[in-house]
């Protein structure tokens, strides 16, 4: 799946884990994270955080809570962004739980705990270490860590680990969430990898292709937005408080320059970006060179428009819901599933007159997914909702890089990885982007399931070099028929991944 994203590495006498996500969106899936965590969190040494998004991160309180004390390595801008996400999550969480408590008290049934509260989350935070990028350090004996910058968000990192084993040194490579080339509004693109020995990528996007990138889909923003406003609604968009916020309000501010939509009042309604307006606005050394022209060489700031309020109180947000037309309101979450913006929601989503823009991912079990898969009926604290407004979904503004921006970045590395790992996608994107690697790259790939477990160590086809004995006796006929009928039994069982995986292991040792 592509939230809830933690992976547990042991090597010689450390343990520590490569983000600590929390799992979103439905009801199942959400369960996931009241469960214990399937290792002892206080025997965690440290963490590396690749970004500060809550499916890589929020579940860190958590892991505090039960008893981890070690540090959170994250570069400089994913920790200032975590110190202000982390809290409001909690937050939210007690909020949700307190609705949900009053109902289940009127009810008789027990009482339900939040998974860990604001305060959890703000007690945790001594423990992070800023680490910039390109800055190595040595988290343990045996183990040096450097950080790339991913282009996904403020902040993104890729994680390369380096570690020593059976007196050789191996290069692990996280690519946490990648961004993408030439479309990201405000950051750099990817860092180019030279070579890494294990790689574990992401597939978001791992089977489509985005529709152009933000500038491309600028006209076709402006035409919703105009048709909306003309007609009398309001312009309803649910975003990520961190990057998705900043890039519309990028987008917003050019549009007006040139001319292509009116200076309508535009709301920003969600104190978490609001704080992370001003986080990103003090980091313009991640930049790229057409923000940084814009702060710097032209003097302009476009995170503040004549036109664009920032509501700071939940008796402004309520205010909002009185506009019935002329508004561009911004809310998060930008899955729709909690925060103001299902207020927002539901003031608008009844109106025909008012559209709803999705400009980012959203994951299976969201309201957000719901809506752009066409649900007609929808239910919003308690109370169901009609759909008549303009659903609209531009998947041009993610920050996610799609399969063929992941294959251009792969194909800039000089020595491809022996084994690729492919992980953080639903199940069809993860599995047809690992088909499609294996083809490009001729790379042996994996797509894991929660909890899988791998033993990093020489690659088959060396083992099998260094194995005379195994090569001496496959040719003996009697081996072979029995090679044949266990291949005839696994095929009867239709695990074709392990098949494809038995079929180059054979191909290797003949």
């Amino acid at each position: 799946m592509v939230t809830g994203s933690c992976y547990l590495i042991e090597h010689e006498k450390s343990r520590f884990l490569v983000d600590c996500g929390m799992f979103q969106g439905a009801k199942a899936t959400k369960e996931l994270n009241y469960g214990d965590f399937p290792f002892d969190p206080a025997q965690v040494d440290f963490v590396l955080l690749t970004h500060a998004h809550i499916d890589h991160s929020g579940l860190l309180p958590k892991l505090a809570k039960h008893g981890f004390r070690g540090p959170i390595y994250a570069t400089p801008g994913t920790v200032d962004l975590a110190a202000i996400m982390l809290p409001d999550c909690g937050y939210i969480q007690e909020m949700e739980v307190e609705r949900k408590n009053r109902k289940f008290s009127r009810a008789g049934i027990p009482l339900l705990n939040p998974i860990y509260t604001a305060t959890d989350a703000l007690s945790m935070q001594k423990l992070f270490r800023p680490r910039d990028y390109r800055e190595s350090f040595i988290p343990a004996q045996g183990i040096s860590v450097m950080f790339h910058d991913a282009g996904h968000i403020l902040g993104s990192a890729i994680a390369e680990i380096r570690y020593t084993e059976n007196a050789k040194q191996q290069k692990l490579l996280f690519s946490g969430d990648l961004g993408r080339y030439g479309q990201s509004m405000i950051v750099n693109e990817p860092t180019d990898i030279a070579a890494a020995d294990y790689l574990v990528v992401e597939s978001t996007y791992g089977n489509r292709l985005h529709k152009g990138g933000p500038e491309e889909n600028a006209p076709y923003l402006a035409d919703v937005i105009n048709k909306t406003l003309s007609r009398g609604g309001n312009v309803v968009i649910p975003a990520f408080a961190v990057d998705r916020t900043q890039d519309l309000l990028m987008m917003l501010y050019l549009m007006q320059e040139k001319g292509q939509i009116g200076r309508n009042s535009i709301y920003v309604d969600s104190p978490l970006a609001v704080k992370a307006t001003e986080i990103f606005a003090s980091y313009p050394q991640y930049f790229d060179e057409m923000t940084t022209t814009c702060y710097h060489k032209e003097g302009r700031v476009p995170f503040v428009l004549p036109n664009l309020t920032y509501v700071r109180t939940v008796e402004e947000s309520r205010q909002l819901n009185k506009h019935k037309g002329g508004a561009i309101i911004i809310s998060a979450s930008g899955m729709a599933d909690a925060g103001r913006i299902k207020h927002h929601l539901k003031h608008n989503l009844w109106r025909k007159e008012s559209s709803v823009i999705f400009i980012g991912y959203q994951a299976e079990g969201t309201l957000g997914r719901r809506l752009i898969d066409g649900e007609k009926k929808v239910t919003i604290h308690g109370e169901q909702i009609e759909v008549k407004a303009n659903i609209v979904n531009m998947d041009g503004f993610s920050a996610h890089a799609d399969y063929q921006e992941i294959l251009t970045w792969l194909s800039r590395f000089k020595k491809l990885p022996q084994k690729i790992f492919v992980t953080h996608g639903e199940e069809k994107s993860s599995l047809e982007f690992a088909r499609l690697v294996e083809s490009r790259t001729g790379v042996a790939v994996k797509t894991p399931q929660i909890g899988d477990m791998f033993e990093l160590t020489l690659s088959e086809a060396a083992w099998v070099a260094q194995d005379k004995s195994l090569a001496q006796i496959l040719p003996d006929e009697s081996i072979l028929a029995e090679i044949n009928t266990a291949l005839h039994n696994l095929a009867l069982t239709q695990d074709y991944e392990k098949l494809l995986r038995v079929r180059d292991f054979l191909r290797q040792v003949s």
